[in-house]
């Protein structure tokens, strides 16, 4: 029996977009014992998938884990993180091992050059890169997240209809977020429900939200993620920025609406639905000289007029929010 380490340190969306390595590792080696190292923080989103067989955490730095690590004595290690800190464990580790093509150079002539050479692939196709070796191949059966039952929602305990939208208001940095009144108008032209979902530091702005809207529901900051994915599980679409939960919505094969601003789509971090590939929509400023500034975002707008966002076309989104039908 062969033994993996997979590393991926964080973020949501990050670890989620890992969900097919680890299925198609275990599916196509079924007698495999596959580990997983990521933060403490980010325990909840790989505990339940039974892919897995364990998962170690770490708080802050890898040396509070390398010995527990190397008497596990694995035969391989598979990095899906790729910076220094993951360079570093697989050296005390001394084991084989593999990683991705990051393309952090290719993302740096965009950002900067706004020269284009990123290839035409998803992130979840690279990482397929680092099991070549093994023969291991993608099934294109999309991503995973698996809620346990404790944290199942029952939508109608909040007095919500069956068919509601989810919008995931969240980012971690502001250049990837709509502002308050943009989405407030947007709301206001969505026919449905709305619960808006986030974490406690969207609270407030959910709240300013619900005061200038209707019929529109703030689990931002009272669900955890676990509750948060069973929501957008249960939704009839999902409107978000790019940010994590638009890949749990993806996990549950959802129409996704999602709306860009200082990132860009080219980056290779869209909506994962190999099965559906008309079930997102992107939604973006195109022709801004200054867009993408950043591969990852920024608190406030380094230009200071933030048109990426401004400038959305807010009844081009509602329209498909509204659409009965599945996307074209």
């Amino acid at each position: 029996m062969s033994k993996y380490l997979i590393i991926r340190f964080s973020s949501i969306g990050d670890i989620v977009l890992t969900s097919p390595v680890i299925r198609c590792l275990k599916k196509q080696k079924p007698d495999a014992e596959i580990h997983f190292v990521t933060k403490t923080s980010f325990k909840v989103l790989l505990e339940n998938n039974p892919y897995l067989d364990k998962v170690i955490t770490f708080q802050k730095e890898i040396d509070e884990i390398v010995e527990q690590l190397k008497k596990e004595n694995y035969d391989f290690v598979i990095d899906l993180h790729r910076n220094l800190r993951s360079t570093r464990l697989k050296r005390k580790l001394k084991k084989p091992s593999s990683t991705f093509p990051k393309l952090n150079f290719k993302k740096f002539l965009l950002t900067a050059f706004k020269i284009n050479k990123m290839p035409e692939i998803h992130v979840v196709d690279r990482y397929f890169k680092s099991l070549e070796t093994f023969g291991i191949i993608n099934d294109q059966h999309g991503l995973d997240y698996f809620i346990p039952e404790q944290d199942e929602v029952i939508i109608s305990d909040f007095g919500i209809p069956e068919r509601f939208v989810a919008f995931s208001i969240g980012a971690q940095f502001n250049t990837k977020k709509l502002p308050n009144e943009k989405i407030t108008e947007l709301i206001q032209k969505i026919n449905f429900p709305v619960v808006l979902l986030g974490g406690e530091t969207d609270f407030d702005n959910a709240e300013e939200i619900c005061r200038d809207t209707k019929n529109v529901f703030n689990f931002c900051g009272r669900v955890n993620l676990n509750q948060a994915a069973s929501v957008l599980k249960q939704a009839a679409k999902v409107v978000t920025h790019d940010t994590g939960l638009m890949h749990i919505a993806s996990a549950f094969n959802k129409q996704i609406i999602s709306i860009w601003g200082n990132t860009v789509p080219r980056f290779g971090m869209y909506p994962y639905l190999p099965q559906n590939k008309n079930g997102f929509s992107i939604h973006e400023v195109e022709g801004l000289k200054c867009r993408p500034c950043s591969k990852i975002g920024y608190q406030s707008c380094p230009k200071k007029h933030f048109k990426c966002m401004i400038d959305q076309d807010l009844d081009a989104i509602a329209k498909k929010v509204n659409g009965l039908k599945s996307f074209e």
